[in-house]
């Protein structure tokens, strides 16, 4: 029998791990929701050096330097956090990156590198953090970020979209599995949020990316303003808590209605 889960979004006394939680954009909000409401944030990022701007943002947090892709690395990482910090109650998989090209013109090596950030680096922490909750006989939650590109993309986005859509095989697949020992996983699916870092991104489809944005948000979407990275944040936190209890295997899509809507279609 599971254990009663507090029903309430206070995370206080929780730790949780955010992959990539030194950037910007989606990573950006769910550290300031998690940190908000009382978690103690365990924040990766592959180097040292990527990990001091956040780590001034968030002072009493815990630097986890770990390139997710190599499970050397990652099991360095695990084994000093059990030292000093006891059990990771959450997980939270935003580590990715991106790549804007045409499927049959992608080389090797991109495809390889984009699935073993995207997918393998998942795989890897998952496994990892899960081992270390059924060796302290521990209850948790995984909360993976996927992307709309999983449900509905575009062209130069297929290698990526795939990824993604493997992202949301692997949270039903895991939260089937783990269920029995009171772990959930679930994933949210952000649609356009904005970084300064997309303008180049942008470019490589339109010599106009800011009318792009602008396009986008008010056309593309049900609701036509801009998805702020604390609304991902307040739906993985959201995840993470007690309030959510009986939710696991689910992708919330947190895309002001931009994948339910049929694009192109005239009013009635």
């Amino acid at each position: 029998m599971m254990q009663q889960t507090d029903l309430s979004m206070d995370l206080k006394g929780t730790n949780i791990l955010i992959t990539g939680g030194g950037g910007y954009g989606v990573a950006s909000g769910i550290c300031q929701a998690l940190s908000q409401l009382g978690a103690r944030l365990i924040i990766n990022e592959p180097t040292e050096e990527k990990l001091d701007a956040v780590m001034k943002r968030y002072p009493d947090a815990v630097p986890a330097p770990a390139d997710i892709s190599k499970p050397e690395e990652v099991k360095v990482m695990f084994d000093r956090l059990g030292r000093e910090v006891g059990t990771i109650h959450g997980l939270v998989n935003n580590a990715g990156i991106g790549l804007s090209r045409l499927a049959h013109e992608a080389s090797e090596e991109e495809f390889d590198h984009l699935y073993r950030v995207d997918i393998k680096g998942v795989w890897i922490m998952s496994g990892y953090f899960v081992r270390q909750l059924l060796n302290n006989k521990a209850e948790g939650n995984i909360v993976n970020v996927s992307s709309v590109h999983a449900r509905s993309t575009m062209a130069r986005y297929a290698i990526y979209a795939g990824a993604k859509a493997a992202v949301e095989g692997l949270t039903r697949g895991m939260a089937v599995e783990l269920g029995m020992y009171g772990i959930r996983v679930n994933a949210i699916a952000p649609g356009y949020v904005h970084a300064e870092q997309n303008y180049a991104l942008i470019g490589t489809w339109t010599n106009d990316p800011h009318g792009w944005i602008r396009h986008y948000i008010e056309n593309e979407q049900a609701i036509p303003r801009a998805v702020d990275p604390l609304d991902c944040g307040h739906v993985a936190a959201f995840l993470l808590s007690g309030l959510s209890r009986s939710v696991t295997g689910q992708t919330i899509y947190v895309d002001n209605g931009d994948t339910i809507k049929l694009t192109g279609a005239m009013p009635a």
